[in-house]
């Protein structure tokens, strides 16, 4: 097996995110996407002319996917919301735990065939479990698939049944298996991180299905085989490490979002570059997000 290779974390945009989310590369677009969930901001950044654009939106905002052109799915607090980020123009809402007004949306991916998965949490981060894994569908039915979560994080898809779930406030990463009607049938620990590793947080695969782990609270990146042992680290400067998803040539370029949430001032010097997005070469290959997909009929109505 040929050994992970990663180059220097290379600092892309320093804008010194709250809480960098998201990070999603939308080939097309020749972009990574990405957003800062406290300041309700979605960022893009071409990284062939190196343009940089950032749209407001009226939310706390967990995560964007990718429609078609110009159209993403937002996560946002208490609502999925499809929009023309070029327009502005809103095209469908949902509402999401209409009764629980004080969670949030907050990591999304969609899994091979185009659905979206996401999570939910509480906004406030108290140690309850009122946080839950949602799966939307080409026809907009929106199904819970797992609940007592306390802060939801991923997930990342083997396959269309199997895939790897967080809950970062447990320091637990689940392997998850549902059936065709999206029942769990297997849900196992997969990771749990020590005391001082930091609390994983978002991840992405690659097509060896090595999975690679953001610490929050750790500094680093971790990249985990399918027994879950550590095969490789990469560490960063900057101590809250959020998100990653591959992109660029042959899928080989991993983009990093990280936080300055709750930091200290001596923190904020030591790990001076928090809250910027990175990249890093590996010699990795990459697994990217599919497109969210609506079905023919919906599409025709909507778009």
């Amino acid at each position: 097996m040929n050994k992970i290779k990663t180059s220097e974390p290379k600092v892309l945009w320093n804008l010194k995110c709250t809480l960098g989310e998201g990070t999603l590369w939308v080939k097309e677009h020749n972009s990574i996407y990405f957003v800062d969930i406290k300041k309700k901001t979605i960022h893009m950044l071409n990284i062939k002319n190196r343009k940089k654009k950032t749209i407001r939106v009226n939310k706390e905002i967990g995560f964007l996917a990718h429609v078609r052109k110009n159209i993403f799915i937002l996560g946002l607090q208490g609502e999925l919301r499809i929009v023309n980020l070029k327009t502005k123009k809103t095209i469908k809402s949902i509402r999401v735990e209409k009764n629980l007004k004080l969670n949030r949306l907050n990591d999304g991916k969609t899994d091979p065939i185009g659905r979206l998965w996401f999570g939910t949490m509480d906004n406030l981060e108290r140690n309850i479990e009122k946080g839950s894994l949602y799966c939307l569908d080409k026809n907009f039915k929106l199904k819970r698939i797992d609940t007592k979560y306390m802060i939801t994080n991923g997930p990342a898809f083997i396959d269309v049944n199997n895939f790897y779930h967080t809950d970062s406030r447990k320091k637990t990463i689940y392997k998850i298996k549902v059936d065709k009607k999206l029942k769990i049938s297997s849900k196992k620990v997969f990771k749990k991180f020590k005391q001082d590793e930091g609390s994983p947080d978002g991840m992405s695969l690659d097509k060896k299905n090595n999975l690679w782990v953001g610490h929050y609270n750790g500094g680093c990146i971790s990249v985990f085989n399918t027994k879950g042992k550590r095969i490789h680290r990469i560490y960063l400067p900057a101590k809250n490490i959020t998100n990653c998803a591959f992109g660029g040539k042959k899928n080989s370029e991993l983009f990093v979002t990280s936080a300055i949430k709750g930091m200290k001032t001596s923190e904020l010097k030591k790990y001076k570059f928090s809250g910027c997005l990175f990249k890093i070469q590996t010699n990795a290959n990459g697994i990217n997000q599919k497109k969210f997909y609506i079905s023919y009929d919906k599409k025709r109505s909507l778009l």
